[in-house]
């Protein structure tokens, strides 16, 4: 136990303070029901509020967690007699405590969601985040909490950051509410390894059967441990653990200041870019545990757990560690220049294939997080970008801005720095004003029309004036044979060839098919998502087709007018003849790895 812990412990004993106890059993695994307790002692209000959070830190949407709670009753711990109570809102409990002052609570919580943000409870493991499971006390949330955690079986093990009690088995504290909710569970059979980096330890865990090679894994994540580590000054932790969740086909992960939670494909760490791609999202999720959980917006700094928290900056809280997550394995000699050229190519190119760029601002688009981004429909694409894709596209054009103005003596590295040095290292958030105040002390720049013309408003972003002084630009890859435009996304959907998207003012919407239309045939002959290009590629540009659909059950065969082609895909590529100066920047910003 260390002495953090026993202070946090024996605050929690204190015989006049109130005291909460969580314990948390699966006695029926395969009913993905947890069974859970709270026992409230030395409570002195005739009433006692318990709310559930609506989300959780890194997740931006409201995911009403209480929809799974059931079961809930509350007694009287001494005399086992019921208490009443009632609903007030969809995520708070009353319960009427007159003359009682230790109470008990049990609930059950479904738990059947495998995300990094949910809880998950099957035959091999059970694994919750604190938000999707327990309750906070209004007025209490700063208040110690012990938790216990009870397995169903005697070779499932416990594994957690949160402090453990050395004379109670598989008994924790948590600090207060944030740390519970900070700190995810997994309780099951597990794979662990222990591994130290810069004489501090850290752990894997692995749950589920597939081809990751722990020991490849672990080598890798050294590595990016150190390069982040540079970066920062050093690691603001005492332990860290790394949770794997291998499922089917699942994919994200969840920061948080001493672990991460990460959802990867079973089988998908032996082709060398997916395996990038995991690497790169270990990358992200651990440069988190700086920028977002400790660099956090003022927004952030105090989470509200029962409503939306509103900030213009996650385009840097996201964006910005997405830009890193590229650059991170790169530094760590996990891959070369040509993978990270070809990484930032490909995100140029779904960028630049998204008509809501030039819809919806970056700043709109991380305020609206909540309402747009997780709940995507057929026309989002159409009316909003994402902050974390942007937000890495202007955070690469403001390294290179600064790269080149300072002859790679000054980047975003130092930015990052100070973000640390100045707001992460003591936990206070940052205003979108100071943000930008530190990126342009750093770039020794007013960035006032930058900041108002690529993060408020939808101009486009410039790429090849900023890639130029590397020795870069951007090239369109033209099609060996150029496809007139049509302006759908079609996909075979049980049996049928569905529109799943249809571009805003193509000729397909001028024409009236939409979203959820069946692809049926061209000029009478039956068209496939397989077979559309090629059938697209017998017409020239200019030229009215007949496109039969079923549109809502109804068969409607309409004209529609093929426009011009769109170039689909860019790439990043070298300019001929780079100078000696572009040369040097190159090598200066790519870590002097050589261009393959």
């Amino acid at each position: 136990m260390t002495e953090t812990t026993a202070a946090i412990q024996q605050s929690f004993l204190k015989n006049n303070k109130t005291q909460i106890f969580y314990q948390v059993a699966m006695s029926q695994p395969n009913s993905h029901l947890f069974e859970v307790s709270l026992r409230v002692s030395n409570w002195h209000k005739d009433k006692l509020d318990l709310k559930m959070p609506v989300w959780t830190p890194g997740s931006y949407l409201v995911r009403e967690y209480a929809k799974q709670v059931q079961d809930f009753i509350a007694e009287n711990s001494s005399s086992k007699k019921p208490l009443f109570s009632q609903k007030k809102s969809k995520n708070h409990w009353q319960i009427s405590t007159e003359n009682c002052s230790d109470i008990t609570v049990s609930y059950r919580v479904f738990a059947n969601e495998l995300t990094v943000r949910t809880n998950h409870l099957d035959a091999t493991h059970g694994y919750f985040n604190g938000a999707a499971l327990f309750f906070f006390i209004p007025g209490l949330e700063e208040q110690a909490i012990k938790i216990k955690i009870v397995p169903p079986q005697p070779d499932w093990q416990v594994i957690t950051t949160l402090d453990s009690l050395r004379d109670e088995e598989n008994t924790f504290i948590a600090e207060d509410f944030d740390t519970l909710v900070d700190t995810p569970v997994e309780i099951g059979i597990h794979q662990l390894y222990e591994f130290e980096v810069l004489d501090k330890p850290h752990q894997l865990a692995i749950w589920g059967q597939g081809n990751a090679n722990a020991k490849r894994i672990i080598a890798d994540t050294q590595k990016i441990i150190e390069v982040e580590a540079d970066l920062f000054g050093g690691l603001p932790y005492e332990k860290y653990l790394f949770l794997l969740h291998l499922s089917g086909s699942g994919y994200g992960g969840l920061e948080h200041k001493d672990s991460c939670s990460l959802n990867y494909p079973r089988f998908g760490f032996r082709n060398k870019d997916k395996y990038n791609r995991f690497m790169q999202l270990v990358a992200h999720e651990f440069f988190h545990l700086w920028n977002v959980k400790r660099i956090r917006p003022q927004a952030l700094e105090k989470f509200d757990y029962e409503q939306e928290n509103y900030t213009t900056s996650l385009w840097f809280s996201e964006g910005t560690t997405s830009y890193y997550d590229i650059l991170i394995p790169l530094r760590a000699k996990i891959y070369n220049r040509k993978t990270c050229l070809e990484n930032f190519s490909k995100d140029i190119t779904k960028y630049l294939n998204i008509p809501g760029r030039n819809i919806q601002p970056l700043g709109e688009s991380s305020f609206d997080a909540w309402i747009k981004l997780y709940r995507r429909d057929a026309n989002s694409d159409n009316n909003q970008i994402s902050y974390y894709l942007k937000g890495e596209l202007v955070s690469l054009l403001l390294d290179l801005f600064i790269r080149a103005k300072h002859n790679n003596k000054r980047s975003l590295d130092d930015v990052m720095y100070r973000m640390w040095s100045d707001f992460g290292s003591q936990e206070i958030g940052f205003s979108p004003e100071q943000l930008q105040a530190v990126i342009e002390s750093v770039a020794a720049e007013d960035l006032s029309d930058f900041f108002h013309r690529y993060i408020y408003t939808t101009a486009e972003l410039p790429f090849d004036e900023y890639l130029e002084p590397f020795g870069l630009k951007l090239r369109a890859i033209a099609e060996d044979e150029p496809v007139p435009h049509l302006g759908i996304k079609v996909q075979a959907e049980n049996s049928q060839e569905v529109i799943k998207f249809v571009e805003a003012n193509s000729p397909s919407a001028i024409a009236g098919i939409d979203p959820g239309d069946t692809l049926l045939a061209i000029n009478g002959f039956r068209v496939t998502s397989e077979s559309l290009s090629d059938r697209l590629k017998d017409y020239q540009v200019g030229d009215t087709i007949q496109v039969t659909v079923f549109h809502q059950d109804e068969l409607k065969t309409l004209p529609v007018q093929l426009a011009k082609p769109q170039p689909s895909n860019y790439e990043i590529i070298q300019i001929e003849n780079a100078s000696l100066a572009q040369q040097q920047n190159l090598s200066a910003w790519l870590d002097r790895s050589t261009f393959e």
